[in-house]
């Protein structure tokens, strides 16, 4: 679930794991962006993405946003679990502070410098330099698959990404749609080959375990995929299909 595409790494990530998985992205273009509403708003549209993924009986429901994450997610795992385990989104900062740094941190502007963002850095990133970087209307970019509106954002955050930057952590998972964009902005000549750090993966893996399901990436591509617009049933927005993630769910899934 999440107001817009945002799902569809980690999506894709789940379907890499499990070809045979019955699939339902609820997305919410009738209340999207959710980025700039109040936390209770966007626990209440949250809310109410997830009741509609919910009536479709789910084995478990993953949060695809890290904003729904910082904001919706007690809510939801008070409304679901234990019946529905709830696997959140958290900027994988942890992984990257490993690495020893100098990081950045991309994120929309609501969640740069945010209590949420800054407690991460602090238990997992001490001692280590670390930017974060407001990337201005980037997400938005991603959504509708705006190429000029893609590169100028991306330009932009590049622009205040520090030079000696050896770790980039995608801190909303519209940015994952366009890692490699990022990567070609940022990476310095003569340095070591720029690392990025998504959430998809690890999404995909956690789910996993939290239905004590073993990854069969070999297994029959049987999976459907049910597509809910604002609890409608839907086709995959045409934005999506710009991105491999999207094309990978649409190829590979028998209802795509």
């Amino acid at each position: 679930m999440d107001s817009g595409i945002g799902l569809l790494a980690a999506t894709a990530a789940v379907r890499r794991l499990r070809p045979d998985a019955d699939l339902v992205l609820s997305l919410d273009p009738d209340g999207m962006p959710w980025g700039p509403r109040t936390p209770e708003d966007l626990t209440r549209r949250a809310v109410a993405v997830a009741e509609a993924a919910a009536a479709h009986r789910p084995d478990a429901l993953i949060i695809g946003c890290n904003t729904a994450t910082v904001h919706a997610l007690p809510t939801l795992r008070a409304h679901f679990e234990p019946g529905i385990p709830v696997i959140g989104t958290v900027p994988a900062i942890k992984p990257a502070a490993a690495g020893g740094g100098p990081v950045a941190i991309w994120a929309t502007p609501a969640t740069t410098g945010s209590p949420y963002q800054r407690g991460l850095i602090e238990d997992f990133a001490a001692g280590v330099k670390v930017t974060e970087v407001p990337c201005f209307g980037l997400a938005e970019a991603v959504e509708h698959a705006d190429e000029t509106a893609i590169d100028a954002a991306v330009a932009a955050a590049a622009a205040l990404t520090p030079d000696d930057v050896t770790t980039v952590v995608l801190g909303c998972t519209h940015y994952e749609l366009v890692a490699e964009r990022i990567r070609t902005a940022v990476q310095r000549p003569g340095l070591p080959p720029l690392v990025l750090h998504g959430s998809a993966g690890a999404v995909a893996a956690q789910a996993m375990r939290r239905l004590g399901e073993q990854p069969a990436p070999r297994a029959e591509s049987t999976g459907t995929l049910t597509v809910l617009l604002s609890g409608r049933e839907g086709a995959l927005p045409e934005a999506a299909l710009t991105y491999a993630e999207g094309r990978l769910l649409k190829a590979t899934s028998p209802a795509g």
